[in-house]
Parts: structure tokens; sequence; C-alpha cells
């Protein structure tokens, strides 16, 4: 997996692109890389399957299975597509940089929670608590 440093310089290009569509693309393949990066260190192959039309939301299916608490990044996951749909609509209201730095903090919201499962399996137990990596240090 990728640092999350690494994560936030993408994340930060992405999230004052001019483009929106462009920056929306790159933010949600960054989210799918996030999860590709949970589920290979599970020993498991990514899917490439699509669930209601994106793959970030046939990763997190796939990220769950034998991991219940994983689960607790769902409405992340659903968060990321909503987002990624409207940046695609270009609405025009104005409000399309507060979108892209809104997706992008969601995806990065995503990356904590995924690298602090991968230190502590009980992570999420309780939502995105990360009550035992502070007990830990």
């Amino acid at each position: 997996m990728r640092s999350i440093e690494a994560i936030d310089r993408d994340l930060e290009a992405c999230a004052g692109c001019g483009d929106a569509a462009v920056a929306a693309t790159t933010l949600l393949a960054l989210a799918e890389e996030v999860l590709e990066d949970w589920i290979a260190v599970r020993g498991e192959v990514p899917t490439s399957q699509m669930r209601e039309s994106f793959r970030l939301l046939a990763l997190h299916h796939q990220g769950t299975r034998n991991a219940p608490s994983f689960n607790a990044c769902r409405e992340t996951c659903r968060e990321i597509a909503y987002h990624y749909n409207v940046l695609c609509l270009e609405l025009g209201d104005g409000g399309t940089l507060q979108r892209q730095r809104m997706m992008a903090m969601l995806v990065r919201h995503l990356a904590l929670f995924v690298s602090g499962k991968m230190q502590v399996e009980g992570l999420g137990d309780f939502c995105c608590a990360s009550r035992p990596l502070r007990q830990a240090s």
C-alpha cells in the first residue's frame, strides 16, 4: 500500500483540479486502489466486477468477507460513489470545488481507515473509532 503521505499528495492535486470529471475519476481510482491494497494484504485477488455500477462498491463487498468490522467504511464508499456521480454531472452551480474537496476528504478517510485496519484487525467495530490505535501507543 502506498503511504498516506503519497495518497495525500494525489488527493491535494485532485481536490483543486479544474476539470471536475477528471478529478472525480482520479479520486475514484485512488479509493479503489486503497481497497485493492486491503484485499491484496488479505491474500485475495481484487475483483473486477461492478456493484451498483461501481467497482469500488464491489471491492468493499469483497473486503468485508470474513471481516465484518470492515462494514464500518461502507457508507464512506457509498458517499465517494455519490460525489463521483454529482461531479460528473457538472451542475454548474458553483459548488464543484467544494464537492471535489469533499470527495478527496472521503477518500482520505477511507485510506486512514484501511491503514488502521491493517494495523489493528478490530478497528471499525465501533464505526471508524481509532481508540484501539491510541491505546496501543
